[in-house]
């Protein structure tokens, strides 16, 4: 696996066929396992998602929402990013991604997969994911 964005949420959304309002909208973080491969050309949806962690162990079936997220720009980048989010007390296993989408536009359009580099657990801890300082992504768009 790799990290990236869905290419069908952006197309839309600068051809002005998707409200995606990176600062506004309701934007998620569910937990994937290994068994889950992004296709960052096809997969649209949250739907099109497997391999979801179960719901259990203080895990909740579509993730945690995302807090202050915010879209900046200067230096000729643009930075899309929130706050670090975490599941505390939770026993979890074989987590090896992110899945970020959009919950409030219709049909929850996925917007990143993060792939974690291999399959982590928890046991009675707290599973963290602390995002990169240059923001969940950047996009320069200095040649």
């Amino acid at each position: 696996m790799a990290s990236g964005l869905y290419v069908e949420t952006f197309e839309a959304a600068l051809k002005n066929d998707l409200a995606l309002d990176m600062d506004n909208d309701t934007f998620k973080c569910m937990l994937v396992t290994a068994s889950y491969t992004p296709n960052f050309d096809t997969h649209t949806n949250k739907s099109d998602v497997t391999n979801e962690l179960p719901a259990s162990g203080n895990y909740t079936a579509g993730g945690n929402t995302l807090t202050s997220v915010a879209m900046t720009s200067g230096s000729g980048s643009i930075k899309w990013d929130a706050d670090d989010t975490s599941w505390t007390n939770s026993t979890l296993s074989g987590v090896a991604g992110a899945v970020i989408y959009d919950d409030t536009v219709t049909n929850d359009r996925l917007i990143a997969f993060i792939d974690f580099g291999g399959a982590f657990s928890t046991t009675s801890g707290t599973f963290q994911i602390q995002w990169d300082t240059a923001g969940i992504f950047t996009l320069d768009l200095t040649p």
